[in-house]
């Protein structure tokens, strides 16, 4: 209850109960009872085993909430504790011709969704979980509603994907009314809308853009509801792709939404846009893309040449 308090992501619940967990497993003690060399002696243990910079500090992270927010502990000994230096390697950015190559060998749902990946810079979950009205037509815009760290934005929509995702909506309506007629059609809503817009579930604005395949039933409610598409679905396609083309590249599909960003910077736009465009909070983090941006085969000649 306290991470749901403090409107913290699911993912997140999930990966702080998770080690919680393992910290209770480890001792085989309640945390109250553990003392400070215990608590240190389990995030020593993480190190010992291998475990990267990311994961220790996540695990950090999660034992001082546990402590603080949730046990009510002072303990000051873990904002004293030796934060892991972590180190943001440079992102693998695909070349123009790649992207179509791989882009060529997919087809279908998937093909559209890693078409918005490369032309809107979505990340993978903010394109599984758009809904119908988030596509702007009239202004050639995306609206991306509670994206990582719960913030909108807006950003581009290729023309190239009109016409496929004009053809895509018809097919989303046609099994939305299919879903209707059977007492289905309903999705899930965002925070407390279920109880102010009491028909928006089953309305068409509020539709899944990427549908699943198969319905569910709510434990709560008992209604036959649509998820969206599970982003596997577009993983498993996308690494099938890369491997037929036979690119040499550690590619996922996050590396569209970097290659986005990167085209976007050799084609001379502001790296503030590109800082809305992506949802970047700070402008440091969009930097990153100038380490990897090629500005054409006679930008930097070597001695050699």
């Amino acid at each position: 209850m306290e991470l749901r308090a403090r409107h913290y992501s699911p993912r997140t619940e999930k990966a702080y109960v998770a080690w919680a967990r393992r910290l209770v497993r480890f001792h085989k003690r309640h945390p109250r009872e553990l003392a400070t060399n215990e608590i240190k002696a389990f995030l020593d243990h993480l190190l010992v085993n291998g475990a990267s910079a990311a994961t220790h500090l996540q695990a950090i992270c999660a034992v001082r909430f546990l402590f603080k927010c949730v046990l009510n502990e002072p303990a000051p000994w873990i904002d004293d504790l030796v934060r892991p230096r972590q180190q943001r390697p440079l992102p693998v950015v695909l070349s123009k011709p790649e992207v179509q190559t791989i882009l060529q060998r997919m087809n279908g749902t998937p093909k559209l969704m890693a078409g918005l990946l490369y032309g809107s810079g979505l990340r993978l979950l903010e394109c599984a979980r758009l809904r119908v009205k988030d596509i702007d037509f009239a202004s050639a815009q995306i609206l991306v509603r509670q994206g990582k760290g719960r913030k909108d934005r807006s950003t581009v929509l290729p023309a190239n994907l009109r016409g496929p995702l004009t053809a895509h909506l018809k097919k989303v309506q046609a099994l939305h009314r299919a879903d209707l007629a059977i007492g289905a059609g309903a999705v899930t809503l965002p925070g407390a809308l279920v109880r102010k817009l009491p028909n928006a579930s089953k309305s068409w604005p509020w539709q899944w853009l990427f549908p699943a395949t198969r319905h569910y039933r709510d434990r709560d409610t008992g209604e036959l509801r649509r998820h969206h598409l599970h982003e596997t679905v577009l993983q498993r396609a996308f690494h099938i792709a890369l491997t037929e083309t036979q690119i040499a590249k550690r590619a996922t599909c996050h590396t569209l939404r970097h290659s986005f960003a990167t085209h976007l910077l050799e084609a001379g736009y502001d790296i503030r846009t590109i800082q809305e465009l992506l949802g970047h909070h700070d402008v440091s983090t969009t930097m990153i893309y100038t380490h990897v941006l090629n500005r054409g085969p006679f930008a930097v000649r070597s001695p050699l040449d």
